[in-house]
C-alpha cells in the first residue's frame, strides 16, 4: 500500500520490474556459485571469500553482516509499528480505551522494540531446527492471510476507513475509501503522486519509496546464509530461491493490482494498516503481519550470525572475532548469536523504519553487486574447475546484475553509496595488508593467467624495434646467501623488464626418486618476497653449470619475455660473505633467516666450476647473442649508506665506454659502448638512483684532437638524450706500456687487416697485452677521484682459442682488482636510438 499509494501502478510496477530484474541476475549467480561445489556456513559470504579471495569475502561479509542486522532491526521496528497501530493508545488520548492500551513514545516503542528482539534470539539460540520449523509455521500462516486478503478484495463491499493522523495540535481525522473494483479508482491510481510519510514526516520520492520497497526483496539470501544448516545446499538454494523470487513478484505484481483498482490514494497514503480494515477476518491479517515481520526479523538475525560465525572461524580478523567462534554441543553458533542480537539492539535506537530503509538497501544492493561480480570473475576467468550444474547464466546476466545494483545504488541516495563503497576499500585494504594468506585460491590468479596468456600471444617478437627496447637480465646465482645485494642491484637495472633468478643444481635426476628442485621451489620465492624484487625463479639440473646457464638461456622466458642479457657474479678468490644475515629483511627479531638455503662455501673448499667453464660460460652468451654483465664486488656496494650520504657532492657513476684491453682500437661509438652507456643510464633513471650522476670518462692522447673528441662525444649524448659529465683523461704514459709489448708501431699489417674485418676484440688481442699495462689501466681508473658509488666498464669478447681463457680472466681480474663495486659490461645488439 505505501509502494502504490506514493509511486502510483505504472512506478510501482517499473520498481518491481528493476527489483526483481537485479535480483532475478544476483539469484542466477548465485545458482551457478552454489552448484560449483560444496557449500558451508556463511552463505554469500563464503561464495564470495572463496572466489574472490579473503580481501574480497572478509570486507563484503562484513557489509553483509551490517546489512542483515539492519534488516533485522528494520523489521523489528516495522512490527513495532503494527502492534502499537494495532494496540497503541489513539492520538489525543492520554489513556487507553478497549484494546488500544500501550503507550506511544520514542522510549515506549524501544521497548517493544527490545522485547520482540528478545523473543527472536531466544528462537535463534535453540537452534536452526526450531527456526526451519518456526518459519515453515510462519509460512502456513501468512499463506492463509494472503489467501483470505485475496478473497477480501472481492467479498468486502465498499466502505469510509476513518483515519486518525498525529498533529502539532493533536490529532487529524481523515477518510479513506475502499470502493471495490472501480475504472475511476484505478485511473486516479495510475500515476504517482508522492506525499509525506506520516510515520517519519519526511517527503517521499522515487528513491525512498524504492528504497523501502526492496527491502521486501532481500529474502532471497536467506536460503544461501543457511548453506552451513542444509543438508543438500547445492540442490536446495537453486530451487528455493528461484522459486521464491517468482512466487513473490507475481504476489507483489497482483496485490498492486488490486489495491490500485479498490482503495483511494488517501487510504493507501496514509493507513499502512488499511488491509485490516477492508478484511472479511481482521485478526487474521493482524496474525499474519505479525508472522511476516518477525519471520524476516529471525531470518536476517540467524544469517547475519552465520556470517559473523564464518567471519570469525576463517580468522580474517584475528582476535577481534574470536568470541564469535563458540558454539554449542548442536554445533549452533551461539556467541555469534548474541553479538548480531547486540549490534541489531544498537540499531534499534534508530527509532523509525523509513530511516534506516535505505542503508539497508544499499548495503544489499552492494552484496549482490559482489555476488554477481564473483561469478563474473569465475566465468571469465574460464577456469576447467568452474563447471556448476545450473547453466542458465552468461557473464552478460552478472554483468548486468552489476550495473543495475551500481545505478540503483546512486539513485536511492549518492551520500550513502559513496559511503559505502569508501567503506569497502578501507576493508578491503585492511584485510590486503594485515589479513594472513588463505588456501582457499585466488580468483585474481586465474584471471591475470588468463590475461597474461592472452597478451604474451599478442607480444610479437618480429615487430621489436629498438626504440622500445629495454634489458631482460638473467641473473645467475650459486647461493643466495652470498648475493643478496647483487639481486637488488640487478633489480635496479632491469627497467620494467623481465627478471629472472637463475640457478643450477648439480645433479643426475637419473639417479635420484624425485625432482629435488620443487622443494627448493618455496624457498627461492619466499626469498623474492623478502628482498621485494620483481623477479621470476628458474631452476635446473644440469651436470655442470656450463650446461645448466645454456639450458637457462635457451627456456627461460616465454613468447616475447626472454633473457636477453646474462648477469654473473665475478669469478676470482674472496671468500664469499653471507649478505643475507645482514639484510634489513631478516634482521628483525621475528626473522632468523628461516630460508632453506645451504651455508656459503668455506674459503678453502674447491668451487663448482673451473675459470675455463666460467669464460665458457660468457662465451656461449655471446653466440647466443645475449648481453653479458660481469658484476664484482656488489656485495659491498651499501645502497642505501650511498643514496642518503651528504647531499654536496652527490653520489657518481663512473663509465669507462672504452676497450681498456684493447688501446689500439679504442672507440665510443660502437655497439658494446653504446650499451654500456645505455645500462648506466638505466641505472640512473631507477628512482633509488636519481640523485646520483653520470661521469664519462674520455681516454686522449697527445696530439688527437681531444676537444674535437669530446664535442663528438657530447653531441652523441645530446643525441641519445643522456645527461652526463664528460671528464677527460690523458693516457699517454698507459698506451706507451701497451707499444711497448706490442711488436711492431700502430697500423701495421696485422691491424690494418683486423680493422678491414670491422671487428674490434680480436682473439690474438689477449696475448699482446701484458700485466703491467692491465696494472697500469687499473691505477688509471682507480685514481679518478671522489670514489664512485659503482663503475661500469667495458668487457672485452674472449679469446675464441679457448686455451686462453684462464689469462683472458687473470687480465680482467688485474683491471678491476680493488676497484669496489664494478660491473664489466659486453652489448651485442643496439639498443639506443635517436629517433622519435
Amino acid at each position: 500500500g505505501f509502494v502504490v499509494g506514493h509511486a502510483g501502478l505504472y512506478q510501482a510496477l517499473a520498481m518491481f520490474a528493476v527489483a526483481y530484474f537485479i535480483i532475478g541476475m544476483t539469484v542466477l549467480s548465485v545458482c551457478a556459485i552454489a552448484t560449483n561445489g560444496a557449500l558451508d556456513a556463511g552463505g554469500a559470504y563464503y561464495m564470495i571469500s572463496r572466489a574472490l579471495g579473503p580481501e574480497f569475502g572478509g570486507s563484503i561479509g562484513i557489509m553483509f553482516f551490517l546489512a542483515n542486522v539492519c534488516g533485522s532491526a528494520l523489521y523489528v521496528l516495522g512490527l513495532v509499528e503494527a502492534v502499537v497501530d494495532s494496540f497503541g493508545i489513539l492520538p489525543g488520548q492520554e489513556a487507553g480505551t478497549g484494546v488500544h492500551v500501550l503507550p506511544r513514545s520514542y522510549w515506549y516503542e524501544l521497548l517493544y522494540g527490545t522485547v520482540l528482539l528478545a523473543l527472536c534470539l531466544l528462537v535463534c539460540l535453540v537452534g536452526a531446527s526450531i527456526y526451519a520449523k518456526a518459519t515453515f509455521l510462519i509460512f502456513l500462516i501468512v499463506a492463509a492471510v494472503l489467501g483470505t486478503i485475496l478473497v477480501s478484495f472481492f467479498a468486502t463491499r465498499p466502505l469510509k476507513v476513518p483515519i486518525r493522523l498525529p498533529n502539532i495540535n493533536g490529532t487529524e481525522t481523515d477518510n479513506g475509501f475502499f470502493t471495490g473494483f472501480s475504472l475511476n479508482t484505478l485511473r486516479d491510481n495510475l500515476g504517482g503522486e508522492y506525499g509525506v510519510d506520516y510515520t517519519t514526516g519526511q517527503m517521499m520520492s522515487f528513491s525512498s519509496v524504492f528504497a523501502v520497497m526492496f527491502n521486501g526483496c532481500t529474502g532471497i539470501m536467506a536460503g544461501s546464509n543457511m548453506s552451513g544448516d542444509l543438508k543438500r545446499p547445492s540442490y536446495s538454494i537453486p530451487r528455493g530461491t528461484i522459486s521464491a523470487v517468482l512466487f513473490t513478484y507475481l504476489v507483489y505484481n497482483l496485490l498492486a493490482f488490486l489495491m490500485c483498482a479498490t482503495c483511494n490514494r488517501i487510504l493507501l497514503q496514509k493507513d499502512y494498516g488499511f488491509l485490516r480494515d477492508i478484511s472479511i477476518f481482521p485478526p487474521l491479517v493482524t496474525v499474519g503481519i505479525y508472522a511476516a515481520t518477525l519471520s524476516a526479523a529471525m531470518s536476517n538475525l540467524i544469517g547475519a550470525s552465520r556470517i559473523l560465525y564464518a567471519l570469525a572461524r576463517d580468522d580474517l580478523f584475528g582476535r577481534a572475532l574470536v568470541l564469535a567462534k563458540k558454539t554449542s554441543a548442536s554445533g549452533n553458533p551461539v556467541m555469534a548469536v548474541i553479538l548480531s542480537w547486540l549490534v541489531v539492539q544498537i540499531v534499534l535506537f534508530s527509532g523509525k523504519l523509513n530511516t534506516i530503509a535505505s542503508v539497508v538497501t544499499i548495503f544489499f544492493l552492494l552484496v549482490y553487486a559482489t555476488v554477481n561480480l564473483a561469478c563474473l570473475a569465475l566465468e571469465w576467468a574460464s577456469a576447467p574447475n568452474f563447471r556448476p550444474t545450473f547453466r542458465y547464466f552468461t557473464w552478460h546476466t552478472c554483468l548486468l546484475g552489476i550495473a543495475g545494483c551500481c545505478v540503483m545504488m546512486f539513485l536511492i541516495s549518492p551520500v550513502s553509496a559513496s559511503a559505502s563503497l569508501g567503506f569497502l576499500l578501507l576493508l578491503l585494504l585492511a584485510l590486503h595488508y594485515l589479513s594472513p594468506s588463505s588456501t582457499w585460491g585466488y580468483i585474481s590468479q586465474a584471471l591475470i593467467f588468463h590475461q597474461v596468456r592472452k597478451y604474451l600471444l599478442m607480444l610479437d617478437v618480429r615487430k621489436d624495434h629498438v626504440k622500445f627496447w629495454r634489458p631482460q637480465m638473467l641473473l645467475m646465482v650459486q647461493n643466495p646467501r652470498g648475493s643478496a645485494r647483487l639481486i637488488d642491484f640487478v633489480n635496479d637495472l632491469k627497467k620494467s623488464g623481465l627478471y629472472v633468478l637463475g640457478h643450477v643444481e648439480l645433479q643426475d635426476l637419473d639417479m635420484l626418486p624425485s625432482d629435488p628442485l620443487q622443494p627448493q621451489q618455496d624457498s627461492w620465492l619466499s626469498l623474492v618476497d623478502k628482498l621485494n624484487v620483481k623477479a621470476f625463479v628458474s631452476l635446473t639440473l644440469a651436470p655442470s653449470v656450463r650446461h645448466g646457464v645454456r639450458q637457462l638461456l635457451f627456456t627461460s622466458g616465454l613468447g616475447g619475455m626472454r633473457p636477453n642479457t646474462l648477469v654473473l657474479g665475478f669469478y676470482d678468490d674472496e671468500a664469499p660473505q653471507d649478505g643475507l644475515a645482514r639484510h634489513p629483511a631478516f634482521t628483525s627479531a621475528r626473522e632468523e633467516v628461516p630460508l632453506g638455503f645451504p651455508p656459503l662455501r668455506a674459503p678453502a673448499a674447491p668451487k663448482l666450476l673451473s675459470a675455463r667453464e666460467y669464460v665458457g660460460i660468457v662465451a656461449d652468451a655471446l653466440k647466443m647473442l645475449r648481453n653479458v654483465l660481469l658484476a664484482r664486488q656488489l656485495e659491498s656496494l651499501d645502497k642505501a649508506w650511498e643514496l642518503r650520504r651528504a647531499a654536496s657532492p652527490p653520489p657518481t657513476i663512473h663509465v669507462w665506454p672504452v676497450n681498456l684491453l684493447r688501446p689500439d682500437s679504442a672507440r665510443y661509438a660502437d655497439t658494446c659502448s653504446l650499451f654500456l652507456l645505455q645500462m648506466a643510464c638505466v641505472l640512473n633513471m631507477a628512482r633509488a638512483w636519481r640523485r646520483a650522476r653520470l661521469r664519462l670518462f674520455l681516454c686522449v692522447e697527445a696530439g688527437t684532437m681531444p676537444h674535437a673528441q669530446e664535442e663528438k662525444l657530447r653531441q652523441l649524448l645530446k643525441d641519445l638524450r643522456i645527461q652526463a659529465q664528460i671528464q677527460l683523461v690523458p693516457w699517454d704514459a698507459i698506451t706507451r706500456l701497451h707499444w711497448q709489448t706490442c711488436q711492431g708501431p700502430p697500423g701495421g699489417p696485422e691491424e690494418e687487416e683486423e680493422e678491414e674485418e670491422g671487428v674490434v676484440n680480436f682473439p690474438t688481442n689477449t696475448t699482446q697485452v701484458s700485466d703491467e699495462y692491465v696494472c697500469a689501466a687499473n691505477k688509471l681508473v682507480l685514481e679518478q677521484s671522489p670514489a664512485p658509488a659503482v663503475r661500469f666498464l667495458y668487457l672485452p669478447r674472449p679469446p675464441a682459442d679457448t686455451s686462453l681463457y684462464p689469462l683472458y680472466l687473470h687480465q680482467l681480474e688485474l683491471l678491476t682488482r680493488g676497484l669496489g663495486p664494478t660491473v664489466l659490461v659486453h652489448g651485442v645488439s643496439a639498443v639506443t636510438s635517436t629517433q622519435l
